[in-house]
């Protein structure tokens, strides 16, 4: 054996006490708290107190707990009962293979109600006694996506019926897509029924379905099998009880669901329930694919009992008495645009008092003259032929290369006007002395010019323009185009401006308008009047939610009594002054799934808020932030392109709220159009500037240090004279101008602020201002189009 290990025992190790600090800090104490919270009681707290504080908390919870109840029952208090307002439920199917119709019937099963009434299109209300409320169907077919937007527009629960066997299209993906876009209500989910299906395999297709649907819906818990009837007990009482969650842009709006339907004489009686906020006479009402239209009166209606398992729809008869009638002083105009005058803004010829410089709002006095020191000493000279307005969009090349001069002689400021003519004399012949010793210098250095033939100068510009781009290159500047040889550029481009800078450089939002911008309303404070409008929807006189009414509309075609089959007739009570047409912006991105160009003015469909319209939008840049920047001028952008925030612009009646918009590109001969883009209503800015840019290129031929002889950007010398105040630029980033023309064929030469690059390409960019496009109402089934049909180009 060894030999034995010798230990110590372990209680005759030292053990020093830890150092105890008197006064903890905040920080050791939250370190040794470690985020925990421990209720303190003093020590000297009896039994009777802590008892005491156990009930309080109890009280507490039971008080939160009742406030909630009651929270919930108030809110269903318009559903409950036989006579309540029934819950709409729209029916949609996603498959070809599955049918709206077998789901309602399946769900009537569970309360023992037949449902051979119940259509594969149409409006059909059932009675759940058992939950105390009733419930109104809307069965909608496979493939109407503008009769599931606006179903959905006023439905308060969505039921999605999938299928075992057949996947989700294109079509079913592009409404699901739509409809989340819009927003959508409380969503159930629903298998079609379907006996062949076997019990094992039944759990991985609902679970299949269920991680499918949460992509699109990511609420969903789980989907029920219809075929089962524990799943139909829990999807009817899922769609019967609890309160249906508000869509957002649905607060402070009136709308109804369309049961009965008459004309007579241009006058539309339609019977249903008022929902949302309450319906005032004196706001118009509009009807999707028909237009606004004024209400005549607001008469009650008899209410009418939904079917149940024991009788048929019985009807009450209550005599009918005006609930509301509008008010003629206060009650909406159908005027949507401004009527304007031609004549009112005529120039005329100044009169002999105008052009002695006499003041007439002076009673005839004669202007006085200028007092002594206030004439500006310094003198800016502008081109002849142009404003100081105008000036001030061009570079002053006179003023840049005499920055240095002017910084020397800051000091010696002139004090009588003889000396400052002096010196604007001077400064005169100094420029002279200094052009003409770079004329000599580039005349020693370069070679002689001489013109080419015009067969060299074809070949070579095609030489030139055929050359591939690379893609790096095209993606940095998109606006580039080429100039035109069969016309002059001042011709082609006469409306285009140079600007100094594109962010800061002053822009008259007011200045050569067309004269659609006289038809059109403008606010002088926007979120003045939009607070102003909810305020009055809400303090407004009307008829409450839940109540059956008869709204009578005076002045309606005929044709407005006649819905397509199988599409709701629904009704929106508009907010006061969103008839009127203004310049409206929306914000929109491209759907990820769309692989189409969508370029800006393209016809799209347009669907926001209740309204759908044709339009034409022009796209511009988002400021970051969504200001206005420096000076409200936004750059025009030719396509919309995916992952970039663009702004939309249409003319269009005036919306209010944070209103979701949808673009859709509408298919020959189909009813299921293609997503192309969402966003969200911005502001109605009619100041926004929305520049369109175009980028001439040109090819430095001959360099010498900071001189370059240009080619291919002009073709004859008076375009050259032309443009010659607008600033150059190069790809490579030197800035310049142009100097003088050389020869007959477009050559000039221009001066940069640095040497040049053979391999650099120089660029001139020009800007003119666009204008959207009108808005034309989509006619429900027609395919027509109503409204203005003046186009600015």
């Amino acid at each position: 054996m060894g030999a034995e290990v010798h230990h110590h025992r372990p209680t005759l190790k030292q053990q020093n006490k830890r150092f105890k600090s008197k006064h903890a800090t905040k920080h050791s104490i939250k370190t040794a708290a470690k985020g925990k919270t421990v209720r303190q009681s003093p020590k000297s707290s009896s039994t009777a107190t802590v008892a005491q504080a156990r009930l309080n908390r109890r009280n507490n919870a039971k008080q939160i707990q009742a406030k909630k109840r009651e929270a919930l029952i108030s809110a269903t208090r318009l559903f409950s009962g036989a006579d309540g307002t029934p819950r709409i439920v729209a029916v949609i199917p996603l498959t070809p293979d599955v049918s709206a119709r077998t789901t309602i019937q399946g769900l009537a099963e569970v309360m023992d109600v037949p449902a051979e009434e119940c259509l594969e299109v149409g409006n059909w209300r059932m009675s759940a006694e058992r939950f105390k409320t009733s419930v109104q169907f809307l069965p909608l077919r496979y493939g109407d996506v503008y009769s599931a937007l606006d179903a959905c527009r006023v439905a308060d629960y969505v039921v999605f019926v999938l299928s075992s066997t057949v996947e989700v299209d294109k079509y079913g993906d592009t409404l699901l897509r739509t409809l989340q876009a819009q927003g959508l209500p409380d969503v159930v989910t629903t298998l079609n029924p379907d006996a062949s299906l076997d019990q094992k395999s039944r759990a991985g297709v609902l679970k299949s379905l269920l991680s499918f649907i949460r992509y699109f819906v990511p609420s969903q818990t789980r989907v029920y099998d219809i075929h089962s009837s524990s799943d139909r007990l829990n999807a009817l009482r899922t769609l019967c009880e609890g309160k249906p969650s508000d869509v957002r842009w649905r607060e402070n709006r009136s709308y109804m669901l369309g049961e009965e339907l008459a004309w007579s004489e241009g006058v539309l009686r339609i019977t249903g329930y008022v929902r949302g906020s309450q319906l005032s006479p004196d706001r118009l009402v509009h009807i999707p694919g028909h237009g606004d239209y004024q209400i005549q009166s607001i008469m009650s209606a008899p209410t009418r009992h939904p079917r149940s398992k024991t009788s048929s729809d019985d009807v009450i008869e209550v005599e009918s008495v005006i609930l509301a009638e509008p008010d003629s002083e206060f009650a909406d105009s159908l005027v949507s645009t401004n009527d304007f005058d031609d004549l009112a803004n005529e120039q005329t010829w100044p009169t002999e008092e105008e052009m002695k410089g006499v003041d007439q709002r002076a009673g005839g006095a004669s202007l006085p003259d200028a007092k002594a020191g206030t004439t500006p000493k310094q003198i800016k000279r502008t081109p002849k032929g142009m404003s100081e307005y105008q000036a001030a969009w061009i570079v002053d090349s006179d003023e840049e290369d005499n920055e240095g001069d002017h910084e020397d002689g800051e000091d010696d400021e002139a004090s009588m006007d003889a000396e400052g003519q002096g010196e604007v004399e001077e400064e005169e012949e100094e420029e002279m002395v200094m052009d003409e010793l770079m004329e000599l210098e580039s005349r020693k250095s370069a070679v002689a010019f001489q013109d080419l033939d015009m067969e060299e100068e074809t070949q070579q510009l095609k030489k030139w323009r055929d050359r591939k781009r690379e893609e790096e290159e095209d993606a940095q500047f998109p606006d580039e185009i080429d100039t035109p040889m069969d016309i002059s550029a001042r011709t082609r481009f006469q409306r285009y401006r140079g600007l100094r800078s594109f962010r800061t450089s002053p822009w008259d939002p007011y200045e050569n308008l067309p004269r659609d911008y006289a038809r059109i309303f403008q606010f002088e404070g926007f979120k003045r009047t939009e607070r102003s409008a909810f305020r009055k929807a809400e303090e407004g006189s009307g008829v409450e939610p839940g109540v059956r009414v008869a709204v009578h509309l005076k002045n309606v075609p005929q044709e407005a009594s006649r819905p397509n089959p199988g599409a709701p007739f629904v009704i929106f009570g508009l907010l006061k002054h969103e008839h009127k047409k203004t310049v409206l912006n929306f914000t929109v991105q491209r759907n990820t799934e769309y692989e189409g160009s969508i370029r800006s003015k393209d016809p799209l469909v347009l669907c926001v808020g209740p309204r759908r319209l044709r339009v034409n939008p022009i796209y511009s840049q988002h400021t970051r932030g969504g200001g206005k920047g420096q000076n409200n001028v936004h750059k025009f952008e030719r396509y919309l392109r995916h992952g970039v925030t663009n702004v939309a612009t249409i003319y269009g009646p005036v919306a209010f709220g944070k209103q979701p918009c949808i673009l859709l590109g509408e298919n020959e001969g189909s009813q299921a159009p293609d997503l192309v883009a969402m966003g969200t209503f911005l502001h109605p800015d009619t100041t926004r500037v929305i520049a369109k840019r175009i980028v001439l290129s040109g090819h430095p031929f001959k360099l010498h240090r900071k001189t370059a002889t240009v080619r291919y950007m002009f073709f004859n010398p008076e375009d050259i004279n032309y443009f010659k105040p607008v600033q150059l630029h190069t790809k490579y980033g030197r800035m310049g101008h142009i100097k003088e023309s050389l020869g007959t064929h477009g050559y000039f030469k221009a001066h940069f602020d640095g040497p040049m690059n053979q391999m650099d390409t120089v660029c001139m960019s020009l800007y003119k201002r666009v204008y959207p496009k009108w808005a034309r109402l989509v006619k429900s089934g027609s395919g027509q189009q109503e409204g203005d049909e003046m186009m600015v180009e």
